[in-house]
């Protein structure tokens, strides 16, 4: 009796951008060769973001999207990308794509969902100031009681799932938001969860997009919105023990430096690297 061997899952990485020409050749750069599609989501940059994105990888998905928000452009990116798992992943360096290898392994056994977490063994991050510590803490604890759930970091967006759970999840959030309707929606559903360690890294160059008491409050909106009112299609279901999977993060320095848009340019059309 001949044996088979299952196929390989394909994977897609969804990147919202805004702005983000000096950041993205090192995050396109660091993703493994193992990925085989990337969706690019952008529509309002005006630094040629999308131009400086193609010079370092041409076979990228691009969507133009000219709505606001971050949650308009990953739900974009999800309905363009063509994956059996679906990765999100920032623009602006502070994720290391070299990291992807841990979140897609779940999804290929037993998980649906998986959530980076800086505040699990080999976790951490660079840019975790006390108050957005100190209210990252107080969301997730508010979270855990409501859900009966155990995530340790709820306001961090590296999170990969299967592509199947989109219509399970019916995503509608606009904002920085999306991430807390995913990590309450795959809860309810009683999708099986695991959390994965990541270091959050600052970003490269640029301000953050990010505002700590508006999002904050836009957070707690949708945590209290996203546990009284939604229904998941899958009521009834055994709510499932989100469980841990533990590795140690390779202590290794990476140069991370912007790049001076033009002269990647200049390069990709004289056919040179940089």
């Amino acid at each position: 009796m001949l044996a088979f061997e299952a196929p390989r899952a394909s994977v897609s990485v969804v990147i919202p951008t805004l702005n983000e020409a000096r950041n993205i050749p090192w995050v396109l750069r660091r993703i493994p060769s193992y990925v085989d599609e990337v969706v690019i989501v952008d529509g309002r940059s005006t630094d040629n973001t999308v131009g400086v994105a193609r010079a370092i990888r041409d076979n990228l998905v691009i969507v133009d999207e000219q709505r606001k928000g971050k949650g308009v452009a990953l739900r974009s990116g999800f309905a363009a990308a063509s994956g059996d798992i679906i990765v999100m992943l920032d623009a602006d360096g502070s994720m290391d794509p070299q990291e992807i290898g841990w979140f897609v392994a779940p999804l290929q056994h037993d998980f649906d969902f998986v959530k980076g977490s800086r505040h699990v063994t080999g976790g951490g991050s660079e840019d975790l100031t006390r108050l957005r510590k100190a209210g990252n803490r107080a969301l997730t604890g508010l979270a855990n009681a409501v859900l009966h759930s155990n995530y340790s970091d709820l306001c961090y967006g590296y999170i990969a799932f299967r592509r199947e759970c989109l219509e399970i999840l019916q995503l509608e959030s606009d904002g920085f938001e999306i991430e807390t309707e995913l990590i309450v929606r795959a809860a309810k559903a009683g999708l099986r969860i695991a959390e994965v360690p990541s270091l959050e890294l600052d970003r490269i160059s640029g301000a953050s997009n990010l505002q700590t008491f508006r999002d904050g409050w836009r957070v707690l909106g949708t945590l209290a919105r996203e546990c009284t009112m939604w229904e998941a299609p899958t009521a009834g279901a055994r709510p499932e023990a989100l469980r841990r999977v533990k590795y140690t993060y390779a202590n290794v320095s990476v140069p991370r430096t912007p790049m001076d848009p033009q002269t990647v340019l200049s390069a990709a059309r004289g056919g040179q690297h940089v």
